[in-house]
Order: structure tokens, then C-alpha cells, then sequence
């Protein structure tokens, strides 16, 4: 951004495209490193939309959900070998429910053409939107989200990973 919005504002037009994920909206148990950083990329651009509009330049969120891709495969989670991951941590039962949850998402997961197609719609669009929810977990999430108390919208994520009855 830094090195293309001094050009675009001269030529007093340009779309900046950042690519988030619906983890910068919503958050889940156990990804909390993740979630923030894609909260801060939601956050920045939010900002700067403001900032860049009289120059024309036009900013767009692509927030994909699950993506069939090579992140899956190669995503690491922090603690792996802590006493935290023992069978006696107060934690093991939620990470290994997220963790199961988490492979039925990959298993769902969409093809990446699905947010190329996405990007394509935005850029070519007079009046793109601010943000692009891709997917069908994605859009179903962000709009639970939208119509939900936070106490429902919880109560929803503990129900999709199968959160309840877990004892400490």
C-alpha cells in the first residue's frame, strides 16, 4: 500500500485489494494469534478507506472462509509439545474438539478459484463493495454474526465445535 498509494493518488484513482480472511471478523478457541492478525488487517485498511477516498482510490476486503490449499497441511499451532497439550491439561478436551471441528472445515473447504473469482468481481466493479465475504462459511458466519447478541453468536461457536459440555 505505502508504495502504490502515492502513485494512484496523483493519478487520482486505483483499487487496493486486500486479501483477510472471515477469521479477521469472527474468532474461534485456539487460533487467537491468527484472528489477530487478520483483525488488524481488517482494522488498517477500515482506516485508511476514510483517508483515501478523495483521491479516488477505492479499498476492498476479499474475507474468504476455508480455502482448500496447502495452509491446512502446513499450519502449526503454538504449545504443541507444553504441558498445556497433556491429556491432564483443564484444555485438552476443547483443542482436541476444535481440532476435529477443524478437519471437517478442511474437508468442506472451497477451491481457490472461488476467491479469484471474487477478486475479478471487485476490481472490475465501478462501485466495489468495502468487503467480500467468499464462501458459504464465510457469508453464513459474518451474517450470523450480523443478527446475533454476542451471547448467541458464542453460544453458536461452542455448538459448531462442539464446545458444551466440556469440564474443566
Amino acid at each position: 500500500m505505502k508504495a502504490v498509494i502515492p502513485i494512484m493518488r496523483n493519478q487520482r484513482n486505483g483499487k487496493i485489494v486486500n486479501i483477510t480472511s472471515m477469521g479477521g471478523r469472527i474468532a474461534i478457541p485456539y487460533h487467537s494469534i491468527y484472528h489477530g492478525t487478520k483483525f488488524a488487517l481488517e482494522g488498517l485498511p477500515e482506516s485508511v478507506q476514510y483517508e483515501l477516498e478523495p483521491f479516488g482510490i477505492k479499498i476492498i476486503l476479499i474475507e474468504p472462509g476455508a480455502v482448500s490449499s496447502n495452509f491446512w497441511k502446513n499450519m502449526k499451532t503454538a504449545n504443541t509439545t507444553k504441558p498445556s497439550e497433556s491429556a491432564d491439561s483443564p484444555y485438552s478436551q476443547m483443542k482436541i474438539k476444535i481440532s476435529e471441528s477443524l478437519k471437517r472445515t478442511v474437508q468442506n473447504a472451497m477451491h481457490p478459484s472461488e476467491v479469484a473469482k471474487a477478486i475479478l468481481e471487485a476490481i472490475t466493479s465501478d462501485n466495489p463493495e468495502f468487503r467480500y465475504p467468499v464462501g458459504k462459511d464465510a457469508t453464513m458466519t459474518v451474517e450470523a454474526r450480523k443478527n446475533m447478541s454476542n451471547r448467541e453468536f458464542q453460544d453458536l461457536i461452542r455448538q459448531q465445535f462442539n464446545l458444551r459440555n466440556i469440564s474443566s
